[in-house]
């Protein structure tokens, strides 16, 4: 818990320096390809803050899903998945494309990134999630997080959105279930 503390005072007070960060995204159906994005302190800083003014959880959902719209943003302004489109069809088969399995591995990794400096204080970030068609075939995975006041799930699913607009935030249910935009 200090830790977190210490990497949340980082992040919101200013005029102190977050080292840059670097995290591989996925692309290419599946993970195949892997591009080194980095994140510069102002960068992080700028996002922190915005999270630091959540004051619930549904609160934070609602600006977490933008603020991983804004990481896919820069990740673009580094790498082809500024191509990327909602869904698997939408960007043909142009290079940065992303299906649900490079969007849920990607979206878990922003998420722990968020989390390890301590800027998510109302969820924690779980395993990615799959679910499955008639409840035989696993065809659709997103990134999962959960509420710490209670047991609530929730899917953060970038993959239903083009590249840079904030995530689909749902109750896991509730995706389980077929929710989310039509893409």
């Amino acid at each position: 818990m200090q830790w977190a503390a210490l990497a949340w005072l980082c992040l919101v007070l200013p005029g102190v320096a977050v080292a840059e960060v670097r995290v591989p995204v996925c692309h290419g159906y599946g993970c195949v390809v892997q591009d080194e994005v980095i994140f510069s302190s102002a960068r992080l800083l700028q996002l922190g803050r915005s999270l630091a003014l959540a004051v619930d959880a549904e609160n934070e959902r609602k600006i977490l899903a933008g603020a991983i719209g804004m990481l896919y943003r820069w990740a673009g302004e580094q790498s082809e998945v500024r191509n990327d489109r909602g869904g698997n069809y939408a960007d043909g088969s142009v290079p940065g494309r992303m299906d649900c399995l490079d969007h849920s591995t990607t979206t878990t990794r922003f998420l722990q990134l968020l989390a390890r400096y301590g800027a998510l204080r109302y969820h924690r970030v779980l395993a990615p999630v799959s679910r499955a068609w008639l409840g035989l075939v696993e065809n659709h995975w997103a990134a999962q997080i959960e509420a710490l006041d209670g047991d609530a799930r929730y899917v953060v699913d970038s993959w239903f959105v083009d590249n840079g607009e904030p995530a689909v935030i749902l109750p896991l249910e509730e995706w389980k279930k077929g929710a989310g935009p039509d893409v």
